[in-house]
């Protein structure tokens, strides 16, 4: 796949192109001077105050209106880099994130000392913009609880964040100036990543001096590559997600290497993904590595309680008010290995990957299998829902924004 030379530029702060921390030589092994900076006079401490100088001011005029040579048809849930990320940052000391600013996707340098390379002091987010209906704008969907939840982490993690109105702004500002990135209507969206990290230098465990918060998208189909088809699960019973007491209910970035070593082992079996025992009891259900759970039994509705070891995802909360407007009963409460297997229908959720069916969870040995299918509950939200965002229904919900 063909990448235009404007997604390829680097951001005014890299250094060509090179990896995020860069370290020069020199008797203090110092970390290399930010690109387009004069070496004399500038000490250590000031110089990495701030990660991040001034950003140049945009340049569109190499752009053309197409999404490059991307297959419309054949996208997954891979990077495709755009053409403009958004940043803006925060010293600790001012209390709040001063304007942010539009510049060229690249590479971004962070001191080796910064708290997110040290201690993992970040967070992120997930959202997706969508062409509208009638060709004329975009949608994004419950931007403001993307934002809310990241003010939630950054209580956790010891973090300033930005506030709602700044976070949602970043957001359009990101949505429009990579406009030509978002793929036709049901072929898939631009899918929005921001970015809380703790960039200032510090060396002891503490807060970080200084925060940037940025955001990059890519256009992406589906996250699973099943498709839209009903994927395969496995329980893993000797890794944990999340404890009682931890960060498993907020998006911190630590909360998510930790599953890989699970996920992959279930992958190379031809799993496509890992359902997470609870630490303490290992017989309560609560998440998959990226998605959240829901299981249904007759006319009732069941998904993990969110009680500070699961994500509160904001397409769980979207689902949850689907299925009662359905008439259905919904349930937020424990969720046994019992209530999973002897389940009519399964089903994950996220802002990823939106409402997937489960065709098989496999536990101790033994496969077990679900309803899948046209006529069932999940493909109707799933319908519901998608509609929804996509502005091909009536928003009676309030849920959606408008990009214009």
């Amino acid at each position: 796949m063909a990448v235009l030379s404007s997604a390829r530029r680097v951001l005014p702060w890299a250094c060509n192109g090179q990896a995020l921390a860069r370290v020069s030589g020199g008797a203090l092994g110092t970390v290399r001077a930010l690109c387009g900076r004069s070496g004399g006079g500038s000490l250590l401490q000031p110089r990495w105050r701030s990660s991040l100088p001034q950003l140049d001011p945009v340049d569109r005029s190499d752009e053309d209106s197409s999404g490059g040579d991307i297959e419309w048809d054949n996208l997954g849930f891979g990077l495709t880099p755009t053409d403009y990320m958004y940043v803006m940052r925060c010293p600790q000391a001012d209390g709040g994130f001063a304007r942010g600013e539009l510049s060229r996707y690249g590479n971004v340098e962070l001191s080796p000392s910064s708290g997110v390379l040290n201690y993992g002091q970040g967070l992120f987010e997930g959202l997706k913009a969508y062409r509208r209906a009638d060709g004329a704008g975009y949608m994004l969907f419950r931007p403001e609880e993307n934002a809310r939840r990241m003010q939630a982490g950054a209580e956790r993690m010891c973090m300033p964040a930005p506030s709602v109105e700044q976070f949602v702004h970043a957001v359009k500002q990101t949505v429009l100036a990579n406009t030509r990135w978002v793929p036709p209507q049901g072929k898939g969206a631009l899918y929005i990543r921001p970015l809380l990290i703790g960039s200032g230098a510090i060396l002891g465990l503490a807060p970080a001096p200084e925060y940037t918060f940025m955001i990059y998208a890519s256009p992406v189909g589906t996250y699973f590559k099943e498709g839209m088809s009903a994927i395969h699960l496995l329980v893993e019973e000797e890794f944990h997600r999340a404890m009682p007491g931890g960060t498993g209910g907020v998006k911190t970035i630590t909360n998510y290497a930790p599953v890989l070593k699970a996920q992959m082992d279930a992958k190379s079996k031809g799993f496509a993904d890992v359902l997470y025992l609870d630490s303490v009891h290992k017989r309560y259900v609560e998440e998959a590595s990226s998605c959240n759970l829901f299981v249904l039994k007759g006319e009732t509705v069941a998904t993990p309680a969110t009680a500070g070891t699961i994500l509160p995802g904001i397409t769980r909360r979207s689902i949850i008010e689907l299925a009662r407007d359905c008439g259905y009963q919904v349930e937020e409460r424990l969720v046994s290995v019992d209530d999973l297997i002897g389940a009519d229908e399964v089903f994950c959720t996220g802002t990823a990957v939106g409402v997937t069916p489960v065709s098989t969870v496999t536990y101790q040995g033994t496969r077990y299998e679900f309803r899948t299918g046209e006529d069932t509950l999940s493909r109707k939200l799933y319908n519901t829902l998608t509609s929804i965002q996509m502005g091909l229904a009536e928003d009676k919900k309030g849920w959606t924004v408008a990009i214009d």
